[in-house]
């Protein structure tokens, strides 16, 4: 391939990342697949073998915040935090680690809140939220264990604020496989630090 056609390549893949983080941040999108499609039909790049990657949205979504919501949307993860540190003190005894855009930081006020738990025992979460007359949802989410893609159990949690909890029930053996595809995580202890760091920096 001709380097100016990499050239153009290159700068299609750039400009469909804007174009998905613009979609990710004004219009409630959290899906990063379904941003990149809608970039690509808006933009006339369907057919394009060449989207960015999630890190690539990831980062031009950093950008955008900084530069067009640099006063919105550090409140706005800020609280999303407090909801998310909220639910995983309820959730205390089945020691939850957060995950996604509410921990990196991306999360936006269409965002939801991803927390994992590691446990064999599904059933256990389960009566907890049931005992607690915790509204919720049970559902499935797709990870990637083990080396390949697999579904495991979810339960989303409706709260009074309007933001769902999502929260996925991985195997106990998965939380010492050191699989980085599951994504960062953050306990309790690591939430709590981020909230202080703005309060510290306010």
């Amino acid at each position: 391939m001709s380097k100016d056609r990499l050239h153009r390549r290159d700068l299609m893949r750039e400009r469909l990342a804007h174009h998905a983080a613009r979609l990710m941040a004004e219009g409630g999108i959290t899906d990063y697949a379904f941003a990149k499609r809608k970039a690509a039909k808006q933009m006339g790049a369907e057919d394009t073998q060449h989207l960015p990657s999630n890190d690539e949205v990831e980062m031009a979504l950093r950008s955008f915040r900084a530069l067009y919501q640099s006063e919105s949307h550090p409140l706005a993860l800020h609280q999303l935090r407090q909801q998310a540190l909220a639910a995983m003190q309820l959730l205390e005894s089945f020691h939850p680690f957060l995950t996604g855009s509410v921990l990196n930081g991306t999360a936006g006020e269409h965002s939801d809140i991803n927390l994992l738990v590691y446990s064999d025992d599904e059933k256990a979460i389960m009566m907890f939220l049931l005992k607690h007359n915790l509204p919720f949802e049970g559902d499935e989410w797709s990870v990637h264990l083990a080396g390949r893609q697999q579904t495991v159990p979810s339960f989303t949690l409706k709260t009074e604020t309007g933001v769902p909890v999502n929260i996925a029930v991985l195997p106990e053996n998965a939380r010492h496989s050191g699989n980085r595809k599951i994504g960062k995580q953050a306990d309790m202890g690591a939430v709590k630090r981020l909230l202080d760091e703005r309060v510290d920096n306010e």
